[in-house]
């Protein structure tokens, strides 16, 4: 199971966070310092997995982004980076070749889609088809609900 997934820059700057695992946000804001001095800190040819406390933590570098998932002891690491490969893919296919920006400015989008990959720690759907689908029914319902709110009512 998962526990959370963090997304920031190589700035430090938290852009996504995902807890899969109810706690307060003072345990929230020190995990979230803990990760990206951590991370941060580590040489760029480095191995992607850390242990840290009870969990290992799955990293990878896209770009100007960090995505960070924290797992339990006994998950396996390499299912993990698929995790965090197939989200970047997602994200890629939604908004074409995804940056930082996409993110800052669409982050609803963005936790939409992955709450359409994952739910509650576990993979809800592992067909990218099928999340595509379910995001472009999301999108067009959002449209004609968009249509039928602009026309005056009589």
């Amino acid at each position: 199971m998962m526990r959370f997934l963090l997304l920031f820059s190589r700035q430090g700057k938290l852009r996504l966070q995902k807890w899969f695992t109810p706690m307060s946000e003072r345990e929230k804001k020190k995990i979230i310092r803990d990760m990206t001095t951590m991370v941060l800190a580590r040489q760029p040819r480095s191995c992607n997995f850390l242990h840290w406390k009870d969990l290992k933590i799955i990293y990878k570098r896209y770009a100007s982004l960090y995505f960070c998932l924290a797992i339990e002891n006994q998950e396996n690491e390499l299912i993990a980076l698929e995790v965090i490969h197939r989200y970047v893919e997602l994200l890629d296919k939604y908004f074409g070749n995804v940056c930082e920006l996409d993110i800052i400015f669409n982050f609803e989008k963005a936790y939409f889609i992955l709450d359409e990959f994952l739910m509650g720690g576990e993979i809800q759907e592992t067909s990218k088809q099928m999340v595509n689908r379910s995001i472009e029914a999301s999108d067009m319902l959002q449209e004609t609900m968009e249509e039928y709110m602009s026309k005056p009512a009589f």
